[in-house]
């Protein structure tokens, strides 16, 4: 009989129906390929594949740097730590499938007496034979719920989906992390080229007060040629101050994001410099590779998840049937504990129905299907969201390798201008006002040079974050996958 009470309660564990809708991933609410115009490169009209960040970042010192902070950043551990949390959870659900077995043994002593109760009172009395022992040694299975409506297979693969989306978040955080490293990096390199400038402004500067003073002394110059020279070294000297405590800063937030110290040794030199290491991404599909996004897996496993969920509240409108069993010896000796006559068994079952709940059991039906709707719209704006960043960021590339060379032919003109009306003013051609007016023209284009050799660099670090995808993140090939959806 207990064989058979086991085999009953395996078979209607496996052959448990669910009542979760059928899953079909809605279609993405996106053009299927990037927009084409005057601000988008030709290769705008398809995407990236997934690439490695050393195939994108490929100074050695950056991937030094990143791979110090995949290690030592502390939003990566409460990435991790979530993970482990949401997998322990999947884990307790899971096990809500299975019955529960439980085992326990016990030894009682007693003496001889006895109490007995007769109408007028209690009487206690001997029985002889001194101290009386009992022991007993039981297996059972407590309370298993046959799962006929696939309450709990719908928690379990609800679970399941949150722990993927968790998984899915932990990679968001990764790619925004290098990400955030990599525009770090660069603004310290673009700081420290504003910084030279600055220093080369105020040593110019600084030889032109020189160079004043002494024409005004000699009676050549007026005054007004002198604090104007003044005007030009104070402005770089401010500048300096500001681009120092800009390095300053930079490094904080590199060593916030690394979460550890940042060796000097691994830092740039010039915005040139670093510029040049930032590689171009290859051209790819079409729009459907966001849906390998971080953000957006992590929004559909929300949506596996509240699809699942409807299952659940569904199931919990029909009745729950419960099995108990229960079998061990007792006896009075140790010895004979585990003899054909100690031998005893027990099982059980039960069912349990809601007679009224005020409509709860509808309602939560209503709540689950709501919480799907929103999921399913949060989905979808990911997606929309997703599209529209990296549109923007291929609008960007496909304009700014024309600014940068502009800026670049500015840059160059002001040079030559500001040589040829410095040499204008010593030989008295010129006055110092226009020697002054290219001067600035110079600093202000180089300064300009420099932020947009940032822009460049920059847009290249946002295409990679935006499309959203780093090969060395194994977890969509190899790791955990969605669940097949059970056949309603």
């Amino acid at each position: 009989m207990i064989r058979r009470a086991i085999s009953f309660v395996a078979i209607t564990g496996l052959t448990a129906c669910s009542l979760a809708p059928t899953y079909v991933r809605p279609e993405t609410p996106v053009p299927p390929s990037w927009p084409v115009g005057d601000a988008y490169l030709r290769s705008s009209e398809a995407t990236l594949p997934t690439v490695r960040y050393q195939d994108i970042f490929r100074d050695p010192r950056l991937q030094s740097i990143i791979a110090q902070a995949l290690t030592n950043n502390r939003d990566l551990r409460i990435a991790a730590a979530n993970i482990a949390v949401a997998r322990g959870q999947f884990r307790i659900q899971r096990a809500e499938l299975l019955p529960e077995i439980d085992a326990s043994a016990g030894v009682t002593a007693r003496n001889g007496n006895s109490t007995t109760s007769t109408g007028t009172g209690t009487t206690t009395g001997s029985t002889g034979g001194g101290t009386r022992t009992s022991f007993t040694a039981n297996v059972g299975i407590t309370g298993f719920e046959i799962d006929l409506f696939g309450r709990i297979q719908s928690l379990t693969t609800a679970a399941q989906n949150r722990y993927f989306a968790t998984e899915a978040a932990a990679r968001a955080t990764r790619l925004t992390l290098i990400g955030d490293i990599a525009d770090a990096w660069l603004a310290y390199a673009s700081d420290k080229s504003l910084l030279k400038i600055a220093q080369d402004t105020a040593a110019s500067a600084g030889k032109s007060v020189d160079l004043t003073k002494k024409r005004l002394d000699g009676g050549i110059a007026p005054r007004t040629d002198l604090r104007q020279a003044q005007l030009v070294l104070d402005g770089a000297k401010a500048d300096l101050a500001q681009q120092t405590t800009a390095l300053a800063q930079d490094i904080n937030a590199l060593q916030l994001l690394v979460g550890a110290p940042v060796d000097p040794a691994l830092l740039p030199n010039s915005i040139d410099e670093a510029a040049a290491t930032v590689a171009e991404l290859p051209a790819g599909l079409d729009s459907s590779v966001l849906l390998r996004r971080p953000d957006v897996v992590e929004a559909e496993y929300q949506l596996r998840a509240a699809n699942a969920d409807i299952g659940a509240a569904r199931a919990e409108l029909f009745p729950r049937i419960t099995l108990t069993g229960l079998i061990g010896f007792a006896s009075n000796a140790l010895g004979a504990l585990f003899s054909g006559g100690a031998f005893n068994w027990q099982a059980g079952g039960a069912a349990s129905y809601p007679i009224f709940r005020a409509g709860a059991g509808r309602a939560n039906v209503d709540v689950s299907k709501a919480q799907r709707d929103l999921a399913l719209a949060t989905y979808e704006k990911s997606i929309q969201t997703a599209f529209r960043e990296v549109a923007d960021a291929l609008a960007r590339r496909g304009t700014i390798t024309d600014q940068l060379n502009a800026t670049r032919d500015q840059q160059a003109a002001a040079l030559d201008n500001y040589k040829l009306s410095d040499a204008r003013y010593r030989g008295g051609i010129d006055s110092f006002l226009q020697s002054l007016d290219a001067q600035r023209s110079l600093y202000s284009a180089e300064r300009t040079l420099v932020t947009t050799q940032l822009t460049r660099a920059g847009n290249l670090v946002t295409l990679y974050r935006t499309l959203g995808g780093d090969s060395l993140v194994e977890a969509t090939k190899s790791g955990p996958q969605p669940a097949p959806t059970p056949a309603p």
